[in-house]
């Protein structure tokens, strides 16, 4: 490994990743590993059933 990666590694870590930011990359996960299995699965169907979940979620909550 570089100096310059092994630099670049340790400024990642103490990156804060905002709760947006890491729903974003949650949907991306989800439609990467649904996608691959069923190409069927569209970005847009993953993000209504993220909403879905986060409505209902939020209910639960009250």
């Amino acid at each position: 490994m570089t100096d310059e990666l092994r630099k670049l590694i340790e400024a990642a870590r103490t990156v804060k990743s905002t709760s947006e930011q890491k729903e974003q990359q949650r949907r991306s996960f989800a439609y990467g590993n649904t996608a691959f299995e069923n190409s069927r699965i569209t970005r847009e169907m993953v993000d209504q059933q993220a909403e879905k979940l986060t409505r209902r979620t939020r209910d639960e909550q009250g």
